[in-house]
């Protein structure tokens, strides 16, 4: 049996252009037939994963420039320029049976997922292995001079937040990771479409008789109520972590508590639109995951000239039907905490609590009780 978190969340967001396109327009999707503002999943997952791996101290790098940072990394121990350079590509040509590609500028022709403390391990393989190095320059086809099983080993080691969120590496057999959370892009609640800023800046020091501005130019932004989605398969999360039920706990809980207050950072200068959610609702399910995005198929309509309230009523009307459609079943545990509206009853949201906190410590009670404790 499969265990799931899921996680739901509405969030006001003023004016901002937290995730562009091409263009650097706010990124759009129609549901409903309507327009929507949407924040992609990569863009708020990018910042959840940062979040925990802060939390846990491990950090881990997404890069195609691991033979350039070996590079770089020997230089600075006086290594000539030249074998510095063979030694990281080396890197890559030595890992697995194949090799990974590399282009022009030094780069992996994929991206790497692995953690950085493995940079320095990477640097002490090329140390270690100098003589064969210095032998091998310049030949047209070295061939492999790093050990493979070295390299791979460390290319393929995991953290915490690689076991949370996958990795793809198939140039590597066994490198794959499939990644026991999934994060939904999110969208408004209600039709949302850009809107344009045109802005000036003054330039200081133009004397008393001059006129005009320094720079003008124009921008995009927009504002709405988002709905958020993600689910944590916990079964596959305990998989990834070797079974270790606390360090499960560990990573969820610093999953569940990013989800809920981590904000992509694009334009936070100039926007500053850092508010976090006015309802949280997080369920333990049993048998499959469910998204209450269908909530918002149709597109609210505002209420006391807002769309905060009518999204948090229409989410807890489309939660009761769900609940009746699903008989209450495989939900060993749901709950919500919410800012204080004395017109929305949300009962079919399960308990209520005081903090998003204690919201997420009940759910993990459920989900991965400490040892000694009932579920």
């Amino acid at each position: 049996m499969a265990l799931y978190l899921d996680l739901s969340a509405t969030q006001s967001v003023p004016a901002a252009n937290l995730n562009r396109d091409d263009l650097g327009s706010p990124k759009t999707v129609r549901y409903g037939n309507t327009p929507r503002i949407r924040v992609s999943s990569q863009s708020w997952k990018r910042v959840i994963r940062h979040g925990v791996e802060q939390d846990l101290g491990e950090k881990a790098a997404r890069t195609r420039m691991v033979p350039v940072k070996v590079r770089q990394a020997l230089e600075r121990a006086a290594w000539p320029a030249d074998l510095a350079e063979f030694a990281g590509a080396q890197v890559a040509a030595s890992a697995g049976k194949k090799g990974i590609g590399t282009e022009k500028d030094g780069h992996t022709s994929v991206l790497l997922f692995l953690p950085e403390s493995g940079l320095e391990e990477l640097v002490a393989v090329c140390t270690e292995h100098r003589e064969p190095l210095e032998q091998n320059l310049g030949k047209k086809k070295p061939g492999q001079i790093l050990p493979a099983d070295r390299i791979e080993e460390i290319l393929k080691r995991r953290t915490a937040s690689i076991s949370l969120l996958g990795r793809m590496l198939a140039e590597l057999p066994g490198a794959n990771v499939d990644g026991a959370a999934q994060v939904a892009h999110a969208f408004t609640t209600h039709a949302a479409e850009p809107q344009r800023d045109y802005f000036t800046a003054v330039d200081d020091w133009l004397g008393e008789a001059d006129t005009g501005s320094g720079h003008l130019d124009t921008s995009e932004f927009s504002a709405g109520v988002f709905y958020r989605y993600a689910t944590v398969n916990i079964t596959d999360l305990l998989t990834n972590l070797d079974g270790d039920d606390k360090a499960a706990r560990t990573v969820l809980g610093s999953f569940a508590e990013h989800f809920l207050l981590s904000l992509p950072q694009a334009k936070k200068n100039s926007t500053a639109p850092h508010t976090v959610p006015d309802l949280a609702y997080l369920a333990v399910r049993t048998q499959r995951p469910l998204s209450l995005a269908a909530a918002f198929e149709t597109p609210v309509k505002d209420s006391d000239g807002g769309f905060a309230r009518a999204s948090r009523t229409a989410l807890t009307a489309y939660a009761h039907q769900l609940n009746r459609l699903t008989g209450n079943r495989h939900r060993p545990f749901h709950g919500h905490a919410a800012v204080t509206d004395d017109t929305t009853d949300l009962t079919p949201l399960g308990a209520a609590y005081d903090s998003f906190y204690d919201l997420i410590d009940a759910a993990l009670d459920a989900a991965l009780p400490v040892a000694g404790e009932q579920a």
